[in-house]
C-alpha cells in the first residue's frame, strides 16, 4: 500500500484544521499566519483532491475540514520513517529524538509507562 506522504505546508495546514475543526481557507490563513492567501488555497484544495481533507461548498466561502485523524496520519508518518531511515528500529528512532531535544516535563514518564506496557504484553 502506498501512503500519501503530506508535504510540509500541507502537515502545517492539517494541524490548522485539526485544531480549528471545519474552517474556511481564511481561518486557516489567520491560524498558520504564514505566505499568501492563495498558496493556502492552492495546498487545501490539494489536501482535498489527496483525500486529506473534505470541502463543503454548500456555504459561500468553502468550509474545509480535515479528513483523517491527527493520530492515524502521525502513525503512517512514523512507520514510513521508521522503516526508510531507521530500518525499522524503534531503538534507534527513539534514541536519535531524545538526543535532539530535552523531553518535555511527564514526556519521559509516559514513554516508561508505555515500555512497561509492552514488556508486560499490553501494548
Amino acid at each position: 500500500m502506498s501512503r500519501i506522504r503530506p508535504t510540509a505546508g500541507e502537515w502545517e495546514i492539517l494541524q490548522a484544521l485539526w485544531k480549528l475543526g471545519p474552517a474556511t481557507v481564511r481561518a486557516v490563513h489567520e491560524e498558520i499566519g504564514a505566505g499568501h492567501y492563495n498558496t493556502t488555497l492552492k495546498l487545501m484544495q490539494i489536501l482535498a483532491e489527496k483525500g486529506l481533507a473534505a470541502r463543503d461548498e454548500e456555504a459561500r466561502a468553502h468550509v474545509y475540514r480535515a479528513a483523517v485523524e491527527r493520530e492515524a496520519l502521525q502513525a503512517d508518518a512514523v512507520e514510513d520513517v521508521l522503516e526508510r531511515v531507521f530500518g525499522g528500529s524503534a531503538a534507534e528512532l527513539m534514541q536519535r529524538a531524545l538526543s535532539r531535544r530535552k523531553p518535555k516535563k511527564g514526556e519521559l514518564k509516559e514513554l516508561r509507562k508505555m515500555i512497561d506496557a509492552w514488556e508486560r504484553g499490553k501494548g
